[in-house]
């Protein structure tokens, strides 16, 4: 198709005509054929703004996702000469001019590099044997507008190597079909322009899409594209399972000759296509567009920071953290995404929850050694973990909340650093290191005491959910007017701060830190106490437990922390 050849080969074809498109029984497979006698510029091409590289056998010191085009002959590898179409005696040499390109969107993955330097080696030997089968095969369906590639000098292909979002593009303005597929074979051909040149055409390889195939079908992700080059590969030369069941059964044993005669692996891609359909015949396909565990390295991160609430977020309803979201942690980990804690528990209960799923300690997201705001942003850690920021309350408010909660029996802690402070022993006490990992209250014998022992950082009362909306919040959020503030986390739980004081701020301040903008940085949460940090970053999720403050602040709705909602923000908008 004109509009991917135009960055890669010499001259290009606009497709305005004639375009003819076959996808039904098999969505991930499709031949798009185009002809017009009118020429187009590069800046013509849809894929103009969207570039990608070329790797060839030549300049082999350069690196390989940027090299200049070369040309194969024929010979090279044993092919045979073929006979000129005018029937001239002289043999001569057909040129198999093969460029495998890297959409620039593809990180620089060792897998792929490695895949698209065989793909050098492999397409031109599959063209030859290809090639050979239009004249040793009677094909009673095949389009045979290209017959003997005798009668051209060279013969042009291009494989381009992209991901589900390029290939998606594709289908939806070339197909006005709104999801991606594997492979889509694009032909350039114009017999009437009788060019010494065959310009056969693009085959557009998914390489997310191939991967989850190969995984499937127990295939490598070198078998899998290399099925995918033949299917397109026989598109181009005119084959089309989408004609009848006759063509179907002529272009899957095609398939299966080709892929035996080159001693690849695998079956066919129509034979396969059918063993992955459902009991109704249909092949199955998912309906949202968040990328897939196992896929993330086909993607470039579109942020480098991750800046993530605990409690209600990361944590699900058990005060866990799923496996489903640690994976997709330690996947966004691995592309170079940098997580970041922002929570209102003391760095120890954060470390504690996380080693539950081994993403505490160096190769993990949180250590004594890893920047994170701790404590509401009262306590912030900055480049190995060094404490760069702390805010301390009132000693005199918190002499009063203790004389208040000793009088009215409503449990209290005190929050000084990596401890916890309270006056008596409680069952809610128990459940704040039981349930929520922070570290174990001490027991202090008297307010004064207890005020002695260490400055104070921010109070945590305990109760019902309704004691706390109906009598905590209402007296407090009045008693500390002027000398602190009071947020909620949870609704059983109610925290009193310093004031100015907010976990934003202490984001902010990291950031300002670290010398990290707000545009590289996603941040997820759920409460109140989220609501200047979702506000802060560039792409603001609240997860769909959240409170209704958070929710009207944040860029969009996630799922609930129940069902994943960090791991599906992750797949959804990192990548």
């Amino acid at each position: 198709m004109a509009r991917i050849l135009s960055r890669v080969l010499p001259l290009a074809f606009n497709s305005s005509t004639n375009n003819c498109v076959s996808s039904r029984s098999l969505p991930h497979s499709v031949s798009v054929s185009s002809a017009s006698r009118f020429l187009i510029s590069a800046t013509d091409s849809l894929i103009f703004g969207r570039g990608y590289h070329v790797l060839s056998r030549a300049d082999r010191t350069t690196s390989s996702r940027a090299v200049r085009a070369g040309r194969i002959f024929a010979t090279d590898r044993g092919y045979r000469k073929v006979r000129h179409r005018l029937g001239k005696k002289k043999e001569k040499e057909l040129e198999l001019d093969v460029k495998i390109c890297i959409e620039e969107e593809l990180p620089d993955d060792p897998e792929i590099l490695n895949i698209a330097e065989m793909l050098r080696l492999n397409v031109p030997m599959a063209m030859k044997l290809a090639f050979d089968g239009l004249n040793d095969s009677e094909y009673k369906t095949r389009d045979n507008t290209i017959d003997d590639v005798g009668g051209y000098e060279t013969v042009e292909l291009s494989v381009l190597l992209c991901n589900d979002e390029f290939i998606r593009k594709l289908n939806k303005d070339w197909r006005d079909e709104d999801h991606a597929t594997d492979v889509l074979s694009m032909s350039q051909h114009i017999p009437e322009l009788k060019l010494p040149i065959l310009m056969l055409g693009d085959i557009v390889i998914s390489v997310e899409t191939a991967a989850r195939q190969a995984e499937e079908r127990g295939n490598t992700l070198l078998d899998e594209i290399r099925i995918l080059v033949v299917h397109g590969l026989l598109h181009l030369l005119g084959l089309d399972h989408e004609v009848s069941d006759e063509a179907e059964a002529e272009m899957e044993k095609e398939e299966e000759l080709l892929l035996k005669s080159l001693g690849w692996k695998g079956k066919g891609l129509v034979q396969s296509a059918y063993a992955l359909t459902n009991n109704e015949g249909h092949q199955l396909e998912t309906s949202d567009d968040r990328k897939r565990e196992g896929s993330l390295r086909f993607y470039k991160p579109k942020f480098s920071y991750i800046f993530c609430d605990m409690d209600g977020t990361l944590l699900n309803s058990r005060s866990q953290v799923s496996s489903t979201t640690a994976k997709a942690l330690k996947e966004a980990v691995s592309r170079g995404v940098k997580v970041v804690i922002a929570t209102g528990k003391a760095r120890p209960a954060a470390i504690h929850a996380l080693k539950a799923v081994h993403l505490a300690g160096n190769d993990g997201i949180i250590s004594e050694f890893s920047p994170g705001v701790f404590l509401q942003g009262l306590l912030v850690y900055g480049r190995q973990g060094r404490e760069i920021f702390r805010s301390n309350l009132d000693p005199n408010l918190c002499r009063e909340a203790f004389l208040y909660s000793w009088e009215q029996k409503v449990p209290l802690i005190a929050f000084s650093q990596d401890r916890c402070l309270t006056l008596f022993d409680h069952p809610l006490v128990d459940s704040l290191h039981t349930v929520f990992h922070e570290p174990k209250a001490e027991v202090m014998p008297s307010v004064e005491h207890l005020l002695a022992a260490a400055e104070i950082q921010k109070l945590l009362f305990l109760d019902t959910a309704e004691g706390v909306a109906m009598t905590l919040r209402p007296y407090w959020s009045e008693a500390t007017k002027g000398r602190g503030n009071v947020v909620q986390a949870l609704p059983d739980m109610l925290e009193i701060v310093p004031p100015g004081t907010s976990k934003g701020s202490g984001v902010k301040l990291l950031l300002d830190h670290l010398g990290v903008t707000t545009k590289e940085v996603m941040a997820i949460g759920d409460g109140e106490n989220d609501v200047e940090m979702l506000e802060l970053a560039s792409l603001g999720v609240a997860l769909s437990n959240g409170s209704e403050k958070a929710k009207s602040v944040a860029n969009v709705i996630g799922c609930s922390n129940d069902e994943d909602g960090v791991a599906d923000a992750i797949y959804r908008y990192v990548f």
